[in-house]
């Protein structure tokens, strides 16, 4: 296992802890916001939070920032599945935006990268888009945009997609639930969870991926 392969994830876990337990973030998606305008608020404050992370999640905001601050809000279990529930329909509005609307534009700016996610996805597209999402390398927002012009079929990349966020959307949530009442021993056992995450991730991609690759950038990584 290659330690610098993980280390972005734990930088990034580390950063939004420190910054939401300090108060240093401010405006929408913020410690602040949630305080405001979705703590106490019951159903419509749950309902803004999933709309406001889904749209956030659209236009490529990393679904960590989405899950911490699911479980700063909520908890635990609850911020798990209302943030995982955003980060779904995130993917989904990307992908169906580039599917309908930029196919073309997509296609000229991401060709290599389209054709490597298409040939990856192509025979068991639930399955292989499970692999994708729990590497612990990749960009999520073109992964969507590549799927969403591919000749992968919608249903089985966005259930394979709801299925794989799963695991880190817990951990991140794991973090941020700790946050707010000082429980910092969270913020530690989640990051130890991403690296264990992140190694099954790899090596369920070297274990299943049957001879598929996603391009020798994602191979030199792992």
């Amino acid at each position: 296992m290659r330690l610098r392969t993980y280390l972005p994830g734990l930088a990034v876990l580390v950063a939004i802890a420190i910054a939401i337990g300090q108060g240093y973030t401010s405006g929408l998606l913020s410690a602040d916001w949630i305080d405001r305008e979705v703590r106490g608020k019951g159903i419509s404050g749950e309902l803004l939070f999933v709309a406001v992370g889904g749209f956030a999640t659209a236009l490529a905001v990393p679904r960590a920032v989405v899950s911490f601050l699911g479980g700063y809000a909520f908890g635990l279990v609850q911020g798990t599945l209302l943030a995982l529930l955003a980060e779904a329909i995130g993917c989904a509005i990307t992908f169906v935006c580039a599917r309908t609307f930029a196919r073309r534009l997509v296609r000229e700016r991401m060709g290599a990268r389209v054709k490597r996610v298409d040939a990856f996805l192509a025979a068991n597209p639930f399955s292989m888009t499970l692999l994708i999402r729990l590497l612990p390398v990749g960009n999520n927002f073109a992964t969507n945009l590549a799927a969403g012009v591919s000749r992968v079929g919608a249903l089985p990349f966005l259930l394979g997609t709801l299925a794989g966020y799963a695991p880190k959307t817990f951990v991140w949530a794991l973090a941020g639930s700790g946050v707010e009442t000082g429980a910092w021993m969270r913020v530690a056992v989640a990051a130890l969870a991403l690296l264990l995450s992140g190694a099954l991730g790899v090596w369920l991609y070297r274990r299943f991926r049957r001879g598929r690759s996603l391009g020798n950038e994602v191979e030199g990584t792992l």
